[in-house]
């Protein structure tokens, strides 16, 4: 795509400045894209009644058009238009218990939500941000915002300004930069949509939380996850993945650390190899061909959550060939960052009997 004169602001999250915000407002009005922070992660938003808005974010991201996109509302007011009928006593349940919050939640949609921004579903993803800058764009604008992860199609969400603009600087109108990414995971996405609630993507909401307010919600089965139009983003297309190739070990801690350094044996020094890793083991990886990086403690795995994507990319600034990474109970907070990790990494698990040069897919280390 042709490069464009990008506006960078920096926005305080706190205070954020009307006139600034003001710009970027006009800048969505009239059809334009706008990359702001939440509290999950950045996102690039444009107005749903702008097809070419709507066209720039897919092709800013590099993102193919079958994936719906999360629609950002202000208020409920913003939202009504949105969906079919009134609200279900469960949506009002959920919505007055998580929002604003990092919940998205997909419903009926009515005739006002256009084909482009739903991948020509019946049902539109709806979710209300709680950072002051999204909510202060998107009241501004006065228009609800459609925007996914501000991300190039297949990397890491991004959480840190610096990482927006390495992605995005010359592909958007503007950007605006803030603290306040402090979930560092996309929202958890539940659709309502059907008699039954399905968690299609697990977030720092988890299930017992919802369940809590609602009663029994499922998983999606195999085919809804196979489903050649995915009905919520992340499901369908690889996410998340570093540059390097990646491989998870499972188990308990022994045997995860086991099998890592079992697997480090099979290659020589001159392999830089990348271990996400937390407190607790960082100092079994002392080796100098190392790039060993702690998420944090394994009793925290809310803060283990906040900085993944961010530890992903500095894999990538580390130039790693290869990355090996530990895993983590998939209980509470643990299942999402369990499913990002799974995506990352593509599903390649690594055991003492395996080597990467046996996995279908793998560029053989030894060989380069």
């Amino acid at each position: 795509m042709l490069k464009k004169e990008t506006m960078i602001r920096s926005i305080d999250a706190m205070h954020p400045n009307k006139l600034e915000i003001d710009l970027a407002a006009d800048l969505i009005r009239q059809g334009g894209t706008v990359v702001f922070p939440t509290e999950t992660v950045y996102g690039i938003g444009a107005s749903i009644h702008s097809t070419e808005g709507i066209r720039k974010i897919f092709e800013a991201k590099g993102r193919p058009s079958d994936n719906p996109l999360i629609v950002h509302v202000a208020s409920l007011e913003m939202m009504h238009p949105l969906v079919k009928g009134p609200l279900s006593p469960r949506v009002i349940s959920l919505i007055e218990s998580f929002w604003p919050g990092p919940l998205t939640l997909i419903l009926e949609k009515s005739k006002n939500v256009p084909d482009p921004v739903t991948a020509n579903l019946d049902t539109v993803a709806v979710r209300m941000p709680r950072h002051p800058v999204a909510r202060a764009l998107i009241e501004a604008a006065g228009v609800p915002i459609a925007a996914p992860s501000a991300n190039l199609s297949g990397k890491s969400s991004a959480t840190r300004a610096n990482h927006v603009i390495d992605d995005l600087n010359g592909r958007v109108d503007a950007i605006l930069c803030s603290d306040g990414c402090e979930i560092g995971l996309e929202s958890t996405v539940l659709d309502l949509s059907g008699d039954q609630a399905v968690l299609l993507r697990p977030g720092i909401i988890t299930k017992e939380e919802i369940e809590n307010v609602i009663g029994n919600i499922v998983s999606p089965t195999s085919h809804e996850v196979s489903d050649s139009v995915p009905r919520s983003p992340g499901m369908k297309y690889t996410h998340y993945a570093p540059k390097a190739p990646m491989l998870m070990a499972v188990g308990d801690l022994a045997s995860m650390t086991e099998a890592i350094h079992a697997q480090l044996m099979s290659y020589d020094r001159s392999v830089r190899i990348g271990i996400l890793c937390t407190d607790e083991t960082i100092g079994g990886y002392t080796d100098e061909n190392l790039v060993a990086i702690s998420l944090g403690s394994r009793s925290d795995l809310r803060g283990m959550s906040s900085r993944l994507f961010s530890t992903l990319r500095s894999f990538d600034e580390s130039n790693v060939d290869l990355i090996l990474a530990e895993s983590f109970p998939e209980v509470g907070i643990g299942e999402a960052l369990m499913n990002r990790l799974r995506k990352a990494c593509g599903n390649r698990i690594l055991n003492q009997e395996s080597t990467m040069d046996e996995r279908p897919g793998i560029v053989s280390m030894s060989s380069r």
